[in-house]
């Protein structure tokens, strides 16, 4: 498939869900469940960071029952960024062509994972987007909502990225995008991670799409979000802002 007459996309290749936990052994055998219905022909990396509740026993009991379910056992809680860089690097060791970020908790439905894949086929990278036409949040408390539409709204400003939900999570990228974005360069955590992925791959040039997905908050188990991965988020992204413009007043 070509973007826009002007690139020609090869093959997809073998998909690899890659699903992070710390305490989600209400969640993983559900969303494992959906993925594999979903798309039967993707595999699952669980990448679990020692999760006290037994949630990676659970995912090694689902994996021995599953040939297209591995798990990759982590040594603690080192964050949502860590544990995908850990994944992605897995994914690719073992020759994977699509690699695919997903939460535990069934907020990033599994049912549409389809649709982001059809886009990847003319794309290098697919995010779920909340907050482009078509797109919403179901069960998000008014003050999530604004939190995440005014940090995409920061975000894109002061990152100049035109992507309408910078920090959302469910995102599907070829190998190649992977290999291009300077993933070794890559410290962020949290939501953090997602801007900076995301603002790597627009400075790249890479062909970003965003299709709407449904986004519903999760009914099992505590949310991951805290004060402190917003002030990361935040201070992170004004250090690029600043830093892009310095830049350019530099002729850079």
């Amino acid at each position: 498939m070509t973007d826009g007459g002007q690139r020609q996309y090869g093959p997809l290749g073998t998909i690899l869900v890659i699903i992070p936990t710390y305490n989600e052994a209400e969640n993983i055998k559900p969303i494992v469940s959906r993925v594999r219905s979903a798309v039967p022909e993707a595999h699952i990396l669980v990448a679990d960071d020692n999760s006290p509740d037994g949630t990676g026993k659970i995912a090694d009991e689902l994996a021995a029952a599953d040939d297209q379910v591995q798990v990759l056992h982590r040594k603690g809680k080192e964050g949502l960024g860590a544990a995908y860089l850990a994944g992605f690097r897995w994914g690719m060791e073992h020759g994977f062509g699509v690699l695919v970020e997903m939460d535990a908790d069934g907020s990033h439905r599994p049912e549409e994972l389809p649709r982001l894949l059809t886009a990847l086929k003319g794309a290098d990278l697919v995010l779920g987007s909340r907050w482009v036409p078509g797109g919403r949040v179901v069960n998000w408390p008014k003050h999530r909502e604004f939190i995440s539409r005014g940090g995409s709204t920061y975000c894109r400003a002061l990152l100049d990225v035109p992507i309408r939900d910078v920090t959302g999570g469910y995102r599907a990228f070829r190998r190649e995008t992977l290999e291009g974005l300077g993933l070794d360069e890559v410290a962020s955590q949290g939501y953090c991670f997602q801007v900076d992925l995301a603002r790597r791959a627009v400075k790249s040039g890479y062909h970003v799409v965003e299709v709407p997905i449904t986004f519903v908050d999760r009914e099992l188990g505590d949310s991951k979000m805290s004060k402190d991965i917003i002030a990361e988020a935040l201070w992170r992204v004004t250090a690029w802002g600043l830093g892009s413009r310095v830049d350019k007043l530099r002729g850079r």
